[in-house]
């Protein structure tokens, strides 16, 4: 999802996310209609089903990278022992093994944010949602966040769902929404 600041793309992001309901129209998931669902189901939903990365990783300061990468595990009644096991594999996956023990106060911008893909990745999502993900970070550490990404969603089969005003990160996408002024304005690419 391509746009400028303010057009409309984190609102778009937040409605497909099943955070923010849709002023107009539907998001069907599965099926169903994400509005419809109870609180309860929708938290669920995006516990179980749904990936986050944003632009600032969202990490807790006090806890280590494996720490924050086992949280969505924890939360959806994982043991300690196996969702640590399951961060530190997912920490390797990303490139970082090495720090697993250290708190996320202590990670260069570039380590925060694959740490933050770790932990979306952590519980297998069905749809990985990421707003301007490689935004805070300069071009060469943008360039392996997105390589990250694109290995991880391709090899696990998850959708991703990125939001920028980069071209050269649109540039890696397979289809291309528009938005412009809160509307969709354009599309480009097919589905590969």
């Amino acid at each position: 999802v391509m746009g400028q600041s303010g057009s409309g793309k984190t609102t778009l992001l937040h409605c497909l996310a099943g955070i923010l309901p849709p002023t107009a129209g539907q998001v069907i998931f599965n099926g169903n209609d994400i509005s419809a669902l109870s609180d309860h189901e929708r938290t669920k939903l995006r516990r179980t089903q749904f990936g986050f990365v944003f632009q600032f990783d969202q990490l807790i300061p006090e806890l280590t990278s494996e720490e924050n990468v086992a949280i969505p595990l924890l939360l959806n009644g994982q043991n300690r022992k196996t969702a640590l096991a399951t961060a530190r594999e997912w920490l390797t996956l990303v490139g970082l093994p090495e720090v697993a023990g250290k708190r996320s106060s202590e990670l260069s911008g570039g380590q925060a944010q694959r740490v933050s893909i770790a932990r979306a990745m952590a519980i297998n999502p069905t749809v990985l949602f990421a707003d301007e993900p490689t935004g805070s970070l300069d071009s060469l550490n943008g360039e392996k966040v997105m390589e990250i990404f694109l290995d991880t969603v391709r090899s696990r089969g998850t959708t991703l769902v990125i939001v920028t005003h980069e071209p050269r990160i649109a540039a890696y996408a397979d289809r291309e929404i528009i938005v412009r002024d809160g509307l969709v304005a354009g599309r480009q690419g097919v589905l590969r």
